[in-house]
């Protein structure tokens, strides 16, 4: 499975041109390595949107989603550092969802990715999840890496005391990530897959979107530093 873990933390938001340049170093210089360091992360990912909204995207993996709801976990969310809460302050339009990985097809990650957002109910999770099976698979476009299906947990999703998420806001969306060489290719599957008539047997997504990793760090990066 090319991503590590069965857990995810999917973060967006964006943020006002004054305070951009310190929350790019903030998440740079801090935040990302503060969560990888957290116990049951291994690694963390950061994107800025070509084409899409919120302009900026992390992914979290984790051993499993219990990791989420963990008390190590839990203390870093209740002791943020002061630069932490500073840029926290000036998030805007955030989303954080918390959510399993249930399907991972392909070997790899890569320099583009792709987001689809899907609104399931109950009754149709299930046929959803089995169409995913056979639609997330890389093999059959060039250009493609893997792709992956990450299932929101609404009991974990949205804000936090000190994170201003969106709450409840599509607590139970599912996101597909579709991982590629070049942007291109990964909007040209969107289209292929998830778009018009090749949507089916799922309505139109409520949202896509298009990222360029900035970069990415992973566990053991910490501990060779």
């Amino acid at each position: 499975m090319p991503l590590a873990g069965t857990g995810m933390l999917l973060t967006s938001m964006n943020i006002d041109a004054a305070h951009e340049a310190d929350f790019n170093r903030w998440y740079d210089r801090e935040h990302l390595e503060e969560r990888v360091a957290i116990e049951g992360f291994l690694e963390a990912r950061r994107y800025v949107a070509h084409a899409a909204n919120p302009k900026y995207l992390s992914l979290y993996s984790t051993e499993t989603l219990d990791v989420l709801d963990s008390p190590a976990y839990r203390a870093r969310l209740a002791n943020q550092t002061e630069w932490s809460r500073r840029n926290m302050a000036h998030f805007k339009d955030m989303l954080r969802v918390v959510a399993r990985i249930t399907i991972s097809n392909g070997a790899g990650r890569g320099a583009a990715l792709g987001v689809v957002r899907l609104r399931p109910t109950p009754e149709n999770a299930g046929a959803w999840r089995d169409a995913l099976q056979e639609k997330l698979a890389p093999q059959q476009r060039e250009g493609i890496i893997s792709m992956h299906l990450l299932e929101s947990e609404p009991e974990l999703s949205g804000a936090t005391a000190d994170i201003p998420a969106v709450r409840n806001e599509g607590a139970r969306d599912w996101f597909v990530l579709v991982d590629g060489t070049h942007v291109s290719a990964v909007s040209a599957v969107i289209a292929e897959r998830f778009t018009g008539p090749a949507a089916a047997p799922f309505p139109l997504p409520v949202s896509v979107g298009t990222y360029s990793l900035m970069w990415d760090l992973a566990k053991s990066d910490i501990a060779h530093n």
